[in-house]
């Protein structure tokens, strides 16, 4: 009898907890109540997949800038979307954008947002990233099966298989809207089009920008201003005109090029270090200016350990301000195509005058980056970047960026900030002391950059 009791027993709980695991398994549809909403978790899986993104930029043939700026909108963009059906205070942007048709969630079916989001970034970044080295690509695969054994382990199967396939199809139809745009999809393919023959005199009678001295780089992407944007309007895209090309000692063009040859000859240690610090100009050699600001981003949310919605929301943000800012300041300079300071100096003022710009493997000496001068790309990222990290951190954040610690090629010993605008405007300036630019090249690329984070912003991201 006492065996027959503790059988029977044993044999209940038994039937009970495979009962209970059971309906653990299968029991995959719950109230939306009690769904696990996007803030619940943390920021791992956006940080890891952006600092790839910045790792893969350094090496990804033809993404430099604009092109690069681009590629983090979408990729920004189909992150937010992938999770932000867990974001109940938040719009989907879809309904901004004319043909992009975004998949919907199954009504009361639980959903586990990393894995979306996880499959989102991989599948975008193998959308933008065909071209890589293995080495590269094969990252995307070792970060996507990390993630996804982790939370295979931790989730019903059920869930992870459904929450995968929501951020795949969320991915495709991001991309797939992308490739819409003619002029920016696969413009990486030919960033120097030979199509484009830059003109060299203006309607007065002006000297034009030209291929630099010493190397005469063809233009990069002259076509980059018809490339649609996510937020400015088309009358946005138009900077402000420069100051006229004018060789008088008296005029105020004069005096530009004036003040950065002055500033290059008399350069300080603090100068050589501003300059290269924010530099990023070379292929290999470091990741692209636009990259730049995903560095200092990925910083502080590995600092602040930030919730998952608000590193979407920030992400999304920052790509999709660059390249509405890079858009602008590509349009901006191939109508007016303003000579570059190498040029205009070493023709009118001294024809010896060097740039700071030089490349740390070739050894090639004063490079010129290969496109006209007005406005500053890097003043443009810089400018967006601030605001941007101001919306998410406060205006008030101060921080050290680390990106090119331990660099010995250049001189990368971190630099401390007060706020994110500081930075950027120290970004903007740099290019005076490297020599490549005028202030007002600086000037008018910080004003379209801020310009472009703020039409960003106010877009209908919350409810």
């Amino acid at each position: 009898m006492k065996n027959s009791f503790y059988s029977s027993g044993f044999l209940g709980v038994l039937l009970l907890l495979v009962f209970v695991l059971s309906c653990r398994k299968d029991n995959d549809t719950i109230p939306v109540d009690s769904y696990k909403l996007t803030k619940s978790y943390g920021s791992e899986v956006p940080l890891s997949w952006n600092k790839l993104l910045i790792d893969i930029d350094r090496y990804s043939t033809g993404y430099r800038p604009p092109a690069a700026a681009r590629l983090m909108g979408y990729v920004g963009m189909a992150a937010y979307e992938s999770v932000k059906p867990g974001m109940p205070d938040y719009n989907s942007l879809s309904v901004k954008y004319t043909g992009l048709n975004l998949p919907s969630i199954e009504v009361q079916s639980n959903y586990h947002w990393p894995t979306s989001l996880n499959a989102a970034y991989a599948a975008m970044f193998r959308y933008f990233y065909p071209h890589i080295n293995s080495s590269d690509y094969n990252k995307i695969e070792q970060l996507e099966t990390s993630f996804s054994n982790q939370f295979q382990s931790e989730i019903h199967d059920a869930v992870f298989e459904r929450s995968k396939k929501f951020g795949e199809e969320v991915a495709a139809q991001i991309y797939r809207f992308s490739t819409t745009d003619q002029f920016g999809h696969d413009a990486y393919k030919n960033p120097r089009p030979n199509t484009y023959i830059p003109p060299k005199i203006g309607a007065n009678g002006e000297k034009l920008w030209q291929p630099t001295w010493p190397d005469y780089t063809p233009a990069l992407f002259p076509y980059w201003g018809k490339v649609r944007t996510f937020a400015l309007s088309q009358s946005e895209l138009r900077g402000k005109p420069p100051l006229p090309y004018n060789e008088d000692p008296n005029s105020k063009f004069y005096q530009q090029a004036l003040e950065t040859r002055t500033i290059v000859n008399n350069v300080t240690f603090e100068d050589r270090w501003i300059a290269e610090f924010w530099s990023d100009d070379f292929f290999e050699v470091t990741f692209e200016p636009a990259a730049r600001q995903i560095a200092i981003a990925n910083q502080i949310v590995e600092n602040e350990n930030i919730s998952l919605d608000r590193a979407v929301e920030l992400y999304a943000k920052l790509g999709m301000s660059m390249s509405d800012a890079a858009i602008a300041v590509w349009n901006t300079k191939y109508i007016y195509n303003v000579i570059r300071p190498i040029a205009y100096i070493r023709d009118v003022m001294d024809p010896n005058w060097k740039t700071l710009l030089n490349h740390p493997y070739s050894g090639v000496k004063s490079i010129t980056p290969e496109f006209p001068a007005y406005p500053s790309g890097h003043s443009c990222f810089g400018g967006s970047g601030a605001i941007v990290l101001s919306d998410i951190f406060g205006s008030n954040y101060s921080f050290v960026d680390y990106c090119h610690v331990n660099r010995f090629e250049f001189i990368g010993a971190p630099r401390a900030y007060n706020n994110f605008i500081e930075a950027g405007v120290e970004n903007a300036y740099s290019r005076l002391q490297l020599g490549v630019h005028f202030r007002m090249d600086c000037d008018e690329g910080l004003r379209l950059g801020y310009l472009a984070a703020k039409r960003v912003i106010e877009l209908p991201w919350k409810k």
